[in-house]
């Protein structure tokens, strides 16, 4: 197993994948058992077992103001935007859904018939997206809508025509993708990771989003809704990350090893992964389960989101979704100068590690995979049951 790396200059035309990803250099149980350890997710605190099939037809809560996003019909597909200039967004962040697109698309996902299971198929609650890596911008359109070049550096994966401009009904325009399946018209970035000694980028040459149950339970499991954003992870925080650190990067491999390295860079921060193995840095970042059914984003980009348990979610976010995670792989294995993240070039450590999901998948797709594959507890992989 290989896994090619091919430099990509420092340019604001937009590419496509540059590299190519492989199997997962990781074995599934290290994925299952490290994603909230590496994370440092903790789960919301307060539960109930309210029904998420009916919690997302209740009423608007009173904190979204502003204008709604752009119509959806039937179906589920933002209409594509007529403006030249991307809309507003509203009063205080709080972008509220589309009632009448997430009813459409709660009653086609309740309609949907699930698909006979072929034999031998892992009783694992997932369904995937493999993505290579776009492009590269110091631009972040959840964070910093309409401000080019305002952000520290992101590599971006997924759609191709991400800038600081893009709007959801863009993703749903343009949407030529460095992902498989192509119906995942999303968008996901990170900081950039830059070689401390070079300073020149390292991208990723593997990236995977897992969807999937975090739980040992599927009860009351929905889709996501079309254009829902997100943040997990921290940009500001700035924290040593030694070995057994929570959030740090780690060594992934095929067979017996050490996650932490064999040694690590001279400030510490950063693994050093054996070099008589396969072993290459990787991060792991596991988003919130629980939704509010409300608003496609919040003011800090986290507040509509939240961690459920096993019993359910929280009152205040009832809709439960599967739970993307991030797993990145970087095609090297540590140095002893180490690297350095855009969010953190100072302090060079991995704690300011954070991902951004801008989600706009076909409806029907999305609805399709969480009934076949997290709903019924099946693991999918771009395009189906994995057998």
């Amino acid at each position: 197993m290989s896994y090619t790396e091919m430099p990509v200059p420092e340019t604001r035309t937009k590419r496509g994948g540059a590299v190519r990803w492989g199997s997962l250099a990781v074995a599934a149980v290290a994925v299952a058992t490290m994603a909230i350890h590496l994370t440092g997710a903790e789960p919301a605190s307060t539960q109930n077992a309210a029904n998420a099939l009916t919690a997302p037809l209740t009423a608007a809560a009173g904190r979204a103001a502003g204008t709604s996003p752009t119509p959806t019909p039937t179906g589920g597909r933002p209409a594509a935007s007529t403006s030249a200039k991307p809309p507003a967004t509203p009063k205080g962040g709080w972008i509220p859904v589309d009632k009448a697109a997430w009813h459409a698309q709660v009653a086609a996902y309740q309609a949907r018939k699930v698909d006979p299971v072929p034999a031998g198929v892992a009783t694992i609650a997932e369904f995937r997206a493999d993505c290579t890596y776009s492009h590269r911008l110091a631009d972040d359109p959840i964070v910093l809508p309409g401000l080019a070049g305002a952000s520290h550096m992101h590599s971006f994966f997924g759609n191709k025509a991400v800038d600081a401009d893009t709007t959801a009904g863009d993703l749903t325009r343009f949407t030529a993708t460095t992902c498989k399946p192509v119906l995942d018209h999303s968008s996901y970035w990170v900081p950039t990771l830059y070689d401390a000694a070079t300073k020149k980028p390292v991208e990723p040459t593997g990236f995977r989003v897992y969807y999937r149950s975090i739980r040992t339970n599927s009860t009351g499991m929905m889709p996501i809704p079309t254009g829902l954003r997100m943040i997990a992870g921290d940009a500001k925080k700035k924290v040593p990350t030694p070995r057994g650190a929570r959030g740090h990067f780690y060594c992934a491999f095929y067979g017996p090893g050490n996650l932490d390295g064999v040694a690590r860079s001279s400030n510490g921060n950063w693994p050093i992964c054996d070099p008589d193995s396969y072993a290459t840095l990787h991060y792991m970042l596991q988003y919130p389960d629980c939704w509010d059914g409300e608003h496609l984003d919040s003011p800090d980009h986290k507040k509509h989101v939240a961690y459920g348990t096993d019993k359910g979610c929280p009152a205040d976010h009832p809709v439960r979704i599967p739970s993307l995670t991030f797993d990145i792989q970087y095609g090297v294995k540590g140095t002893t100068q180490g690297y350095y993240l855009s969010s953190d070039p100072t302090g060079r450590t991995a704690s300011s590690m954070h991902g951004d999901a801008f989600l706009m998948w076909d409806a029907d797709a999305m609805n399709k995979r969480t009934k076949n594959c997290v709903l019924r507890r099946r693991q999918c992989d771009n395009d189906g049951y994995e057998h």
